[in-house]
């Protein structure tokens, strides 16, 4: 048998409870999701990414990448991406309020269905360019690019090259060199 609970019996959290939490957690529609500790496959990933899309966009000074950083969408969304770049964020503290060009998920047994799901869907709504599922068992990556509001698969990526467009800027990401030689 199951039992439906009523919306006005779950625990409806904001920011401000969020900043009280110890751990690694993200917020979704007042709902706390704990994260897990990245193994070391998804941090040499992650650093690589985050070093190739710094070393990209030196030339292009308005946008910056950063890994594992707070951006908080609403009061009651507070998600944290494994890379991402934002472009003329003009507030420099502890989240980025903007919404980014490039979000990367790296993305592991733990998070899976609620990165193909749940932060999809938030991505698209809150119009996010680019969004790379990056799978570090098949050493893969898919990049969804926002075409009239809606993502569309734009390739699955592996050896090849991608150019990101950042409205004015534009960065060709190398996926050998993401991928390569990682045990």
């Amino acid at each position: 048998m199951s039992v439906a609970i009523k919306k006005e019996f779950l625990p409806h959290y904001t920011y401000d409870d969020y900043k009280e939490w110890e751990g690694d957690w993200e917020l979704i529609y007042g709902i706390p999701y704990a994260m897990s500790s990245p193994n070391f496959v998804h941090q040499e990933i992650g650093v690589r990414a985050i070093y190739q899309l710094h070393s990209k966009l030196k030339d292009c000074k308005r946008c910056k990448a950063v890994y594992e950083m707070d951006w908080k969408i609403k009061e009651d969304i507070v998600v944290r991406p494994d890379v991402l770049v934002v472009c003329d964020q003009k507030k420099k503290g502890a989240f980025v309020s903007k919404t980014p060009e490039i979000i990367f998920e790296i993305l592991s047994p733990s998070t899976k269905s609620k990165d193909l799901g749940l932060k999809k869907l938030i991505y698209e709504q809150e119009r996010v360019p680019y969004y790379v599922m990056v799978d570090p068992v098949d050493f893969s990556a898919e990049i969804l690019k926002l075409k009239d509001d809606k993502f569309l698969l734009d390739g699955i990526f592996e050896k090849d090259s991608y150019i990101f467009n950042l409205n004015g800027c534009e960065i060709e990401f190398d996926f050998k060199e993401l991928f390569d030689e990682i045990v």
